[in-house]
């Protein structure tokens, strides 16, 4: 964090680093890519890192308010009819939402052993559920953000590139069964930017008075919950183009910080953070044959509740095979308020362990 003004060079200098983080966004989303505009803050951040000029950092009130708008988006995916679905199964989803944690967890104490990647940042590497919620909070409970946003991402990707594959094929799910749901009408832009300005000021306040982990991020999601939850959100939420822009500069944050040796302390670890990758999307898929086994429900919606994330391609295969698209977010939901809430904790107690 730098004291004084940068000058025009250093105001041209982000400019341009923006400008291709935008662009690069615009790319990835035209080709699919899961969480574009993060990955566009993230390749234009890491470009720029590693040219070897002045340093460069997102501003501290920035990241927060990035922080803030990603909290946001991520309570305002709880309503009643969402919880409601989970009705009388709430216990067996919630025993193997703890169990998915357990796994997450110990699955990132398995990276430890790689060099240069601590309990907390292999934790927070392999905890599944909402990626970039974890990723923007990682700095700031002691990891290290730039293995855990490639880690994270790196799963996303295989989730997003084996379910439909995997659904179709193991559980026969039939692509063309579901039905397009038509969207809800919102209250428009203007209501969603108040609506998150007001979620932003409130929850950081107060997150700060009860002294919540990670306030910007953690204290705004849960003031969106209650205001969805409560019915005050009126079915606002924030705009799109706040959105990304928020994903950006989280992108951003954790790509401006690489360094030549960092990127090959993230290359040793690809390998084998693979490996344990997919052991923990097998581990789950059976989680979800313990699910489908205890409340009833079929083998394909139980195997889409439980997989450890890319929660909105999920929701697409679940919309296109015909599965019960509102139970397989009730439970993903779930787990990632879980693992969220969880991390903080998780941090704790990891950063007390001999490295």
């Amino acid at each position: 964090m730098r004291a004084r003004r940068p000058g025009p060079r250093g105001l041209a200098d982000a400019a341009l680093v923006l400008t291709g983080a935008a662009a690069a966004g615009w790319l990835l989303g035209r080709v699919g890519v899961p969480s574009a505009a993060l990955f566009g803050g993230l390749l234009a951040g890491l470009v720029r890192g590693l040219a070897g000029r002045a340093p460069l950092d997102v501003p501290r009130p920035a990241a927060a308010a990035a922080q803030a708008v990603v909290g946001i988006s991520i309570g305002a995916l709880v309503d009643p009819d969402t919880l409601a679905a989970i009705g009388e199964d709430w216990a067996p989803v919630l025993l193997v939402t703890v169990a998915t944690l357990l796994l997450t967890v110990g699955a990132g104490l398995l990276l430890r052993r790689q060099p240069g990647i601590s309990p907390v940042t292999g934790a927070f590497a392999m905890i599944a559920g909402g990626a970039s919620g974890i990723t923007a909070m990682a700095r700031d409970l002691g990891a290290d953000d730039r293995m855990v946003a490639v880690l994270q991402y790196l799963r996303v990707l295989l989730i997003v590139v084996a379910m439909p594959v995997v659904a179709t094929t193991v559980y026969g799910a039939d692509p063309g069964a579901g039905v397009g749901a038509a969207d809800e009408a919102g209250p428009g832009w203007p209501a969603g930017l108040l609506s998150t300005a007001a979620c932003a000021a409130v929850g950081v306040l107060l997150a700060r008075l009860v002294h919540l982990p990670v306030p910007a991020l953690l204290g705004p999601l849960l003031v969106a919950a209650a205001a969805d939850l409560g019915g005050l959100s009126g079915g606002a939420t924030v705009p799109g183009p706040v959105e990304a822009a928020a994903f950006v500069l989280i992108g951003l944050q954790v790509g401006l910080r690489f360094t030549v040796a960092s990127l090959r302390t993230v290359g040793r670890a690809l390998l084998p953070a693979l490996a344990v990758i997919v052991g923990l999307v097998v581990a789950c898929a059976g989680l979800g044959v313990v699910l489908s086994a205890a409340t009833g429900v079929s083998e394909l919606d139980a195997y889409l509740a439980t997989t450890p994330g890319g929660l909105y391609a999920v929701l697409a295969t679940a919309t296109g095979t015909g599965a019960d698209a509102t139970f397989v977010l009730a439970v993903q939901v779930l787990r990632l308020f879980v693992m969220l809430l969880a991390a903080p904790l998780i941090a704790r107690r990891l950063r007390r362990r001999p490295a």
